[in-house]
């Protein structure tokens, strides 16, 4: 399989064209297209929670508790609590991640079980479009699109080859089969895993028609932004009160 420093290397470089396409086209600006670029690279290591290694299950676990607050902190805002509920809430969500959620993965999993799975990558993109704090829709898929991205990542280098960026030569893996899959040996694993999927893509979906712009397609995510304004025109050219421009931001 792909080392984690493959994986760490590959998702990055990934994430590095992801933001540098955003910024090219004048999407986004640059603080959302390096959060992208860095959400796709946590992406591309998250399948390795289930490694039976505990170096790079301690260090994710350790990343996800800390980035975990950050996401919830604007739906936590957005219930009004005080400066020290915020604080204790935020705390409870480190310490559940940090030591509960990370016990209970480690009880549960199997190394190259379904969290290595198509499925997975599904539920990982769809969990960041519905905790991600910014209200901008585009900003969202933006940044859940990255975490998928680099999901993928994962699983087509450990299915395919096992490659070391250091210089060993890269080889089909022996593992072929078990990384890039919809399904596993476990019933019940599958099932769980495919009963979370639809209920965070149900969730997802409510989300979409309430928040999504009236007339809004795909394509607009590789479209300039331009913000209507307008502003006064000198009174010996103004054709009749105030003239929009369309500038980019």
């Amino acid at each position: 399989m792909a080392s984690y420093r493959g994986h760490l290397a590959f998702s990055a470089l990934l994430g590095t064209g992801y933001a540098a396409v955003v910024i090219w086209r004048g999407t986004f600006d640059w603080g959302t297209a390096v959060v992208g670029a860095g959400l796709t690279t946590l992406g591309g290591l998250l399948p390795d929670l289930d490694s039976d290694s505990g170096v790079p299950v301690r260090e994710l676990f350790g990343l996800a508790a800390f980035v975990a607050p950050l996401l919830a902190h604007g739906r936590l805002a957005e219930q009004h609590l005080t400066t020290e509920q915020m604080f204790v809430a935020m705390a409870a969500i480190y310490l559940f991640v940090r030591y509960g959620l990370s016990t209970a993965f480690k009880h549960w999993s199997v190394h190259r079980g379904m969290f290595h799975s198509v499925p997975a990558m599904l539920i990982a993109g769809l969990a960041v479009y519905l905790v991600y704090p910014n209200p901008g829709f585009s900003v969202r898929l933006f940044v859940a699109g990255g975490v998928m991205i680099g999901f993928l990542s994962h699983l087509v280098l450990d299915e395919l080859y096992s490659v070391d960026f250091m210089g060993v030569g890269i080889r089909l893996n022996k593992y072929a089969g078990s990384a890039l899959k919809l399904a596993s040996p476990s019933r019940m694993a599958t099932l769980a895993t495919y009963v979370l999927l639809a209920g965070l893509a149900y969730l997802a979906w409510n989300n979409y028609q309430s928040t999504a712009p009236a007339g809004w397609h795909w394509n607009q995510l590789l479209e300039p932004r331009t913000t209507e304004i307008s502003h006064p025109i000198p009174e010996d050219r103004r054709p009749g009160g105030l003239q929009a421009a369309r500038i980019r931001p």
